[in-house]
C-alpha cells in the first residue's frame, strides 16, 4: 500500500505546482505573447525584454519550461554578459594613488621638453631637489617623449660654440660728395661685441686680410669665421684665415639670415646712427663709427644679453646718488648714470 502511494505521488507531482510558480509561468507566457503581438511578422527583443528574462531566470528555477520565443542559449548568453557588466561595475577603480596637480604635470612636461636628453630618473631627481614628492613612475607617465631621437636645439648648439665664432660683413655708405665708402665690421657671437671696424673706398682682398689680422689680434683665437660669398675676400683672405688657424664658414648664396648677427648689427648702425647724419668723408665716418662702437659695446642694452651691454655694466643703486644723463654719439643717444651730489 505504501509503495503504491509513493508511485502515485511521483506521478502527479509535476501537475501540482505552487501558486508562485504558476504566477511566474503566467508572467513569462504573457511577456512572450506581448512580443509576438507587438512585433509581427518577426519578433525582435529589446533590452528590456532581455533584462526581463535575466531577472526571471534568477527568480524561477524552471523558467526554461516556458520558453517559446527565445532559445535557451540566447538567455544564457545574456545572463553571462550581464554578469560581466555587473562585475565590471563592481570592480571599478574607486581607490588608488591620488592624481597629481596640474602645475606638477605641466612642470614635468616642461622639463622633458626643455631637456630632450633627460629620462624619467633625471627629471625625478630634479623634482626631489625642488621639494616635490612624486614617484618616478608618475614622472615617466606624464613626461613628453620626442618622436625623433633626442638632440640639442640649434640655440644650444650655437650658444656652446659662440665663444669660438666671429662674423664679419661689409656695408656701404654714400658721402656728401656722392662717393661710396665701404665699412667692414667684425663682431663676436658670444657677447655681440664689435671688436673691429674700418672704412675704405676701394676694398681689396689684401686690405680685408689685414683687417682680419688686426681683429684677431685683439681676440683669443676664434676658431670659426662666418662670411658671405663676396668676391672681395678672395684667396688672399682665405690664406690669412688658414694662417690664423681659423676655419671659414661661407653662407649660401643670397642667404643673409645665415649671418644674422652681422646683419643685425649693421641694421642697428644704420637705424641708430648713420641714418641721422651726412657723412663728409672717410675720416668723418671713422669718427662717427668710433663713437657709436663705444656706445654699442659699453652702454647699449641688448635683449639677447638679458638687457645688458656687450661689456657688462655694473648695477648702480639709488644710494649712489641722483640720475644724470651723459650724451653719447653726438647727442643721438644718452647714457644714464648715478652721480653723487
Amino acid at each position: 500500500m505504501v509503495r503504491w502511494l509513493g508511485i502515485l505521488i511521483r506521478t502527479f507531482r509535476p501537475a501540482v505546482r505552487t501558486s508562485r510558480e504558476l504566477a511566474l509561468e503566467n508572467l513569462a507566457l504573457r511577456q512572450q505573447l506581448a512580443v509576438w503581438k507587438a512585433r509581427q511578422p518577426g519578433p525582435r527583443l529589446t533590452e528590456m525584454d532581455r533584462i526581463f528574462w535575466i531577472v526571471v531566470s534568477r527568480l524561477w528555477k524552471n523558467w526554461r519550461s516556458s520558453l517559446q520565443v527565445v532559445r535557451l542559449e540566447t538567455v544564457v548568453r545574456w545572463h553571462r554578459r550581464g554578469f560581466r557588466l555587473y562585475w565590471a561595475w563592481k570592480s571599478r577603480r574607486r581607490w588608488g594613488r591620488p592624481a597629481i596637480g596640474r602645475d606638477l604635470r605641466d612642470l614635468i612636461r616642461q622639463m622633458s621638453r626643455a631637456n630632450p636628453l633627460w629620462g624619467a630618473p633625471r627629471i625625478h631627481g630634479e623634482l626631489l631637489k625642488l621639494g616635490l614628492t612624486v614617484s618616478q613612475a608618475t614622472v615617466s607617465k606624464y613626461m613628453i617623449r620626442p618622436r625623433r631621437p633626442p638632440s640639442q636645439a640649434w640655440r644650444t648648439f650655437l650658444k656652446n660654440h659662440a665663444p669660438d665664432l666671429i662674423a664679419l660683413d661689409f656695408f656701404t655708405i654714400p658721402t656728401a660728395t656722392f662717393r661710396v665708402l665701404s665699412v667692414l665690421v667684425v663682431l663676436t657671437h658670444s657677447r655681440r661685441r664689435l671688436v673691429h671696424f674700418n672704412v675704405t673706398e676701394h676694398p681689396t682682398a689684401e686690405w680685408t686680410a689685414r683687417q682680419l689680422l688686426e681683429a684677431c689680434a685683439l681676440e683669443e683665437g676664434p676658431r670659426y669665421l662666418i662670411r658671405d660669398r663676396d668676391q672681395v675676400y678672395g684667396e688672399r683672405f682665405s690664406h690669412q684665415a688658414r694662417t690664423l688657424d681659423i676655419q671659414e664658414a661661407v653662407t649660401a648664396p643670397r642667404s643673409p639670415w645665415q649671418n644674422a648677427y652681422a646683419e643685425r648689427v649693421i641694421g642697428s648702425i644704420r637705424r641708430e646712427c648713420l641714418d641721422h647724419v651726412v657723412v663728409i668723408g672717410e675720416r668723418h665716418l671713422r669718427e662717427i663709427l668710433s663713437k657709436y662702437v663705444d656706445y654699442y659695446n659699453g652702454t647699449r642694452t641688448h635683449l639677447s644679453l638679458s638687457k645688458d651691454a656687450p661689456k657688462p655694466r655694473t648695477l648702480q643703486l639709488p644710494s649712489q646718488g641722483r640720475v644724470v644723463r651723459v650724451p653719447r654719439v653726438g647727442g643721438l643717444h644718452y647714457e644714464y648714470r648715478r652721480r653723487a651730489a
